[in-house]
């Protein structure tokens, strides 16, 4: 087991005073009319920033809740048009192009991000985001939303990164990622999973607060998709090992029925292969975008996803649609998925042990699984978010 850490921390009782003007135009734009934190500057961080990708779903969903804050990234991938995003110093150096590269130097970049100060700063955080520090903790309030603590830090057997390189360095960036975060005043957690990686690695506690998800959109789908007939199984996601798609593939082979497998990754090759193995029909959909992906669910009999997550966003859509999930019992799927009424869950991972769950699936209720998923509408999210921000910062 990961080394546990002592709590640490400020508490509830101390409120900063506001921080004052900040020194740039940006942080003194006027508040947006009587919304979260309004009258007072805040700073927005995340960590590298995608075009698409859970994280930065949560971080958009922030923004617009707190469109006078200021927004910073580590750096914004190429194909990034979103305006008004400031990178660090270090999206001018060749380490952008490898995070494991640039993370023992992060927590230094975070220090050295700007000369600005806030009244509050909120980050949101799956690397070393959350230790930022952008003015002394009496004067500036720091809130962190937690994707996971960095996996290839403390959980590497859930992430193959957490090898190689980072081996020798992981006792010591242990140590930096505690040390440097003793500022921060509250934490929230994506799941009941990630709260508890929080409590065992941090010593911290956190208010868990789901991800949006667009329901509206998955629920709202053209009645020719919704009297698709189920034939096969799905899989979707980033081709990655830790996502075991070859375990899927090994699934819906001993289950008997065709695979779809919808994603994109460095594991596409390896993938191919697999599927030419096997004695099912597998059909790859490269980057689907959403109105196919969302049809794609439509179409499962059921979404197989055997993975430990953090959260997890996409066994959410699949309910949305009415489709059931047949997973692992661990992590994310058991805030996500109802055992036994939205899904069936198994300890195994064994391909033949989901051949039952798969046949069980059939069974249950897909209005049960559209009012289940509407639980982590957007609506829901900005409700919690804001109660939360309102708690810490009133």
């Amino acid at each position: 087991m990961p080394d546990q850490v002592p709590t640490v921390g400020y508490g509830r009782d101390a409120r900063p005073a506001m921080a004052g003007s900040a020194a740039s135009a940006a942080a003194q734009r006027p508040s947006h009319g009587a919304g979260p934190l309004a009258g007072r500057t805040v700073a927005l961080i995340h960590e590298w920033y995608a075009s698409v990708g859970g994280s930065e779903s949560v971080f958009r969903h922030i923004a617009r809740l707190i469109p006078h804050g200021t927004r910073f990234v580590l750096w914004k991938e190429r194909d990034v048009v979103e305006p008004d995003l400031r990178e660090s110093w270090l999206a001018r150096t060749p380490l952008r192009a490898s995070k494991m590269a640039a993370l023992p130097v992060m927590p230094l970049v975070w220090r050295t991000l700007t000369r600005q100060r806030f009244d509050v700063v909120i980050s949101s955080s799956h690397a070393f985001a959350h230790t930022a520090r952008l003015g002394p903790p009496e004067r500036t309030r720091y809130l962190s939303y937690v994707h996971s603590p960095a996996r290839y830090l403390w959980t590497p057997r859930l992430d193959g990164r957490g090898g190689g390189a980072l081996a020798l360095p992981r006792r010591f960036l242990r140590a930096a990622d505690v040390r440097l975060a003793r500022h921060v005043h509250s934490y929230a957690a994506n799941s009941r999973e990630v709260r508890d990686r929080i409590r065992r690695f941090w010593g911290r506690d956190a208010v868990v607060i789901h991800p949006p998800v667009d329901i509206d959109f998955f629920t709202g789908a053209p009645p020719e998709d919704q009297r698709q007939p189920r034939d096969y199984l799905l899989g979707v996601g980033r081709w990655v090992p830790y996502k075991r798609f070859d375990l899927i593939i090994a699934v819906a082979e001993a289950a008997g029925l065709p695979l779809v497998i919808a994603g994109s990754g460095p594991e596409e090759a390896h993938l191919r292969r697999c599927a030419a193995r096997a004695r099912i029909p597998v059909t790859f959909e490269v980057r689907p975008d959403r109105t196919r992906l969302r049809r794609l669910y439509w179409g499962a009999r059921a979404l197989v996803y055997p993975v430990h997550e953090d959260f997890g966003i996409i066994p959410v859509e699949a309910q949305a649609c009415g489709t059931p999930v047949v997973g692992l019992r661990g992590g994310g799927l058991l805030d996500t998925v109802v055992d036994g009424e939205t899904g069936l869950l198994t300890d195994d991972t064994d391909p033949r042990r989901y051949v039952a769950l798969v046949r069980g699936a059939a069974a249950l209720s897909a209005p049960r699984l559209t009012a289940h998923a509407a639980s982590f509408a957007v609506r829901a999210f900005e409700e919690r978010l804001v109660s939360w921000i309102d708690d810490e910062c009133l």
